[in-house]
């Protein structure tokens, strides 16, 4: 539809409640906002019911156009467009030109991150490099020059504790500056840095301490300290960190108040181990990997050069440094290119981090992204999201206030990874402007293997090989991949260490894919993941779990049924949907739309790999009561050993959907 010249002119001297009064008795129902035309300006009585604040700006916007037009018609040629020259603008500004600093990432491949912290401390001492914030709103910076004292100083320390050359240096802290300046001062001194989760079990600290035998450990911030402590022996040598919980011990401050800087600038080999990374354990006691120097700068230049990656970036660290995903493109990467890195203070004050940090790079694990679109939801339905996000007066600026509002509007690399996403969802992003890439790799590479490529990407499929990795599906239909990023080896555990390679020297990865005709790669299952039903045929859970969580209020979902006819699933709830089935009508509304997911989820599937009922479980699955990894992926033991005998019962219920007593 499109504006007479005197629609125009009654409209430009409109008022709000003017606008109300017109348009709102004339809503459409659902069936005509689906089969509205949004040609041009689309049918203004639709914009009536737009959130307030969108509607103020939309309403602004559209009266002076009004004013600068004369003819309906000509306005809604000029609105179109409009809408095209903001699409080219935002095009130009997701284009990224590295600045001539970031010529550095042009030296030797191989070369240590380490020798990158030289060279920004002494071409750009004054550059803010870290933004940490403490508490109450204050925010500390520092600079190359700053941050690297701090180092230094603490390398003078860990120089003159009469160590061995190359001994093992634990760091046990949630995401803080002093994680990265702890690390260099372990690499400046000489040693081997041993990353510990925040969120493990003292059981589990204490096996991996002991296994690593580390001789020190850097304690930092903690939530839960109370719970952990008695992993750590009173016997081994501590260093309190900067916003870590009250304990005994000598503090970062006072010991670098003590200490002169390190003057030299040792350098490091690229086959010298730089690294212990324990795997997340999702499968049993975690295992240690050995990481090189030069696999750590390889995988981060090849990174860079596929990213565009320069020293204008910048990034928010939140998810683990002690896993190699953001050890790899945060850490690493920062110190051989030089970016800017800024912190999460905590769960709460996220947002608020993000907009402060105004990331330009953003990698997160598909629960947050899932997370993301429910917050979005909540304020605006979908439906209505997605109306708005037709209509080209609109989509832009809309598009433009989710994406601030999230923090996001800056992005122009989004990743996600550690475990698969809904195409759904990374085409919810895309309408937004955002194309979500997804990437794959393991702690055995150091996360370096697949990625994909802006403006190539396909939905359900984690790219391509990065540069100088090769890659091939074996007969037994298992991913195996060989790159420089490989693992020198699990420690101490050479028999396990020669398991995980073939003859050739591919790592065998334990997942099983399949690549199609451009050489990009989809993950269909893991090989141990699969079960057997009684009637003799194979399941892959993964495939079927991600098609489950597509439902807004499903945040998990489990596959099982060994040994029974058919499979089932096990869901765990976003908490604002179990806070609702309380009430009876609520409830009973949650169980037609999981019935009708069932449906839509079963119609799609292979006959033997079609669910006999979804059970709706009570308990949130959390990192801390053990049904998650510390990188969020689910510990199907842990699910199993807990619902495992109570899954019998289920099948004889018959139910569609089995609620929790």
């Amino acid at each position: 539809m499109f504006l007479s010249l005197a629609d125009g002119i009654r409209f430009a001297g409109m008022t709000r409640r003017d606008f109300d009064r017109e348009f709102n008795p004339d809503w459409p129902t659902d069936k005509d906002e689906r089969d509205v035309s949004v040609d041009g300006f689309g049918d203004l009585r639709q914009l009536a019911k737009l959130p307030g604040e969108i509607m103020e700006e939309v309403f602004e916007a559209l009266g002076k156009e009004f004013r600068r037009h004369t003819d309906g018609r000509k306005l809604g040629r000029h609105l179109r467009d409009m809408d095209e020259r903001s699409k080219r603008d935002d095009s130009r500004h997701r284009r990224h030109s590295p600045s001539h600093e970031a010529k550095m990432s042009q030296t030797a491949k191989n070369e240590p991150a380490l020798h990158g912290a030289y060279h920004w401390e002494s071409t750009t001492p004054d550059r803010v490099y870290l933004t940490q914030p403490m508490s109450k709103g204050v925010v500390l910076e520092l600079t190359w020059k700053q941050a690297m004292d701090q180092a230094r100083r603490m390398a003078t320390h860990l120089s003159g504790l009469d160590l061995p050359p190359k001994s093992h240096i634990a760091i046990f802290s949630k995401n803080t500056a002093w994680w990265i300046l702890a690390d260099l001062a372990i690499w400046m001194a000489g040693h081997v840095s041993i990353p510990l989760y925040p969120t493990l079990t003292p059981d589990t600290i204490g096996a991996i301490l002991d296994h690593s035998e580390s001789r020190l450990v850097f304690i930092g911030k903690l939530d839960g300290w109370d719970d952990m402590k008695d992993g750590i022996p009173d016997s081994l040598p501590r260093i309190v960190l900067p916003l870590a919980p009250d304990m005994d011990g000598p503090t970062w401050d006072a010991v670098i108040a003590e200490s002169e800087p390190m003057t030299e600038s040792p350098r490091r080999d690229a086959d010298e181990m730089a690294t212990i990374v324990y795997t997340s354990g999702s499968t049993g006691m975690p295992k240690g990997v050995m990481v090189s120097f030069g696999s750590m700068a390889i995988s981060s230049r090849g990174l860079a050069g596929t990213l565009e990656v320069s020293d204008t970036d910048r990034m928010l660290s939140y998810l683990p440094l002690a896993h190699v995903f953001e050890r790899w493109i945060v850490e690493t990467t920062s110190l051989i290119h030089g970016f800017h890195i800024f912190f999460a203070e905590s769960l709460t004050t996220f947002v608020s981090d993000l907009r402060r940090a105004k990331p330009t790079l953003f990698v997160s694990v598909p629960r947050l992204w899932l997370k993301f679109q429910l917050g979005v939801f909540a304020k605006v339905p979908p439906k209505k999201l997605s109306f708005m996000l037709k209509v080209p007066i609109l989509n832009n600026k809309v598009r433009k206030k989710v994406l601030g509002n999230l923090g996001l509007e800056h992005v122009r690399f989004a990743g996600s990874g550690s475990a698969p996403i809904p195409a759904s969802l990374i085409q919810w992003y895309r309408d937004l402007g955002l194309e979500l890439l997804e990437g794959y790799g393991m702690t055995e590479n150091f996360a370096y293997s697949h990625v994909s490529n802006p403006g190539k990407s396909r939905v359900g499929y984690v790219g391509t090989p990065y540069p100088e990795v090769e890659h091939r599906i074996s007969d037994e239909g298992e991913i195996q991949v060989k790159g420089p990023g490989s693992m020198m080896g699990y420690y101490k555990e050479p028999e396990q260490t020669a398991e995980a390679f073939t003859e050739d020297g591919f790592l065998r990865t334990g997942d099983r894919g399949e690549i199609d005709s451009q050489g990009r790669l989809k993950i269909t299952g893991r090989t141990k993941e699969l079960f057997k039903t009684s009637k003799g045929k194979y399941v892959a859970p993964a495939p079927i779990e991600n098609k489950l969580v597509v439902h807004p209020a499903i945040e998990l979902s489990c596959v099982g049924g060994s040994g029974f006819p058919q499979p089932h699933a096990i869901v765990m709830l976003s908490d604002e949907a179990r806070a609702k089935l309380s009430d009876p009508a609520a409830r009973t509304a949650m169980g037609d739309s999981l019935a009708a997911l069932l449906k839509e989820v079963n119609g799609s599937i292979d006959h033997h790999e079609q669910l006999g009922f979804l059970s709706v479980v009570s308990e949130s699955w959390q990192i801390e009561n053990g049904f998650l990894t510390p990188t969020m992926k689910l510990k199907r033991a842990r699910i199993e050993d807990v619902y495992g005998d109570q899954v019998e019962g289920w099948y004889e219920k018959k139910d569609r959907i089995v609620w929790p007593d």
